[in-house]
């Protein structure tokens, strides 16, 4: 039967809870398997495993139970391998690369930070800052709306300035918030946010980034900010002992 993979932990790590369940239905009961100086928490995995809420929410138990106890490399939603034998073997190979990483990321969490525009207040932004679009709208505002083709072209200087801004905008988020942070991670580029990143920071210093994502929303009140955490760091474990089970169930269990 297939190994489901929870998270890496050092071999001294303490036990999961005997009664603690993970995926699957019923649920499978968590065990531990061990390679020299590291662990790795597991269960049998179920057959057709999809990111169902159910599923989710045990995988975040799993590494929330096993977290309480030290640090967990996590693993995303869905890291089955073929058998035991296979993640013993990944463990006894990159055994050197989790034992940096668990060092890494003691103590800390992550946070996510995406962002995105006020339609309104970065149009109102764009006009003021281009004297070319001040022109355009105002030539057509005086020829009573302008023709079909003035109007496409202040609607492609609009989508211009917009995207532009989307960029330096982006890059604004990240400076301001990336010094309350042991690391930075770029998430997948998504339509609708001008910034995705993942943000690793100790735990006794979250409120300060916190604090600092709350100035950057006063600084830029044309973006609205969401942050998501603090989660297991899973943007900064390079892919462990498996692969994803399906393209669905690779996203980061109880990200948003």
């Amino acid at each position: 039967m297939s190994t489901y993979v929870y998270g890496i932990t050092a071999a001294a790590h303490p036990a999961p809870p005997e009664d603690l369940a993970g995926v699957g239905d019923p649920p499978r009961p968590v065990r531990v398997l061990t390679a020299g100086e590291l662990a790795a928490v597991v269960s049998d995995a179920p057959e057709g495993l999809r990111p169902k809420r159910r599923d989710l929410l045990a995988h975040q138990n799993v590494l929330g139970a096993a977290g309480a106890e030290g640090c967990v490399l996590p693993m995303r939603f869905g890291s089955v391998a073929p058998d035991d034998e296979s993640v013993t073997s990944v463990l006894t190979e990159r055994a050197e690369h989790y034992k940096e990483r668990l060092r890494a990321l003691d103590g800390k969490v992550e946070y996510n930070v995406k962002g995105s525009h006020v339609e309104e207040a970065v149009l109102h932004r764009v006009m003021s800052e281009s004297p070319e679009i001040r022109a355009q709208a105002e030539a057509n505002r005086q020829a009573g709306g302008g023709t079909y083709e003035d109007k496409i072209r202040l609607g492609e200087l609009v989508a211009a300035a917009v995207k532009a801004r989307e960029a330096e905008d982006g890059d604004l988020v990240v400076r301001a918030i990336e010094p309350h942070a042991a690391a930075v991670s770029a998430g997948p580029e998504s339509t609708g946010w001008l910034v995705n990143a993942s943000f690793l920071v100790d735990r006794d210093e979250a409120a300060g980034f916190l604090e600092a994502v709350e100035q950057a929303r006063k600084d830029m009140p044309h973006l609205e900010l969401r942050v998501n955490g603090p989660l297991p760091p899973y943007s900064f474990v390079e892919p462990g002992p498996a692969e994803p089970a399906g393209s669905a169930a690779g996203a980061d269990a109880g990200a948003e």
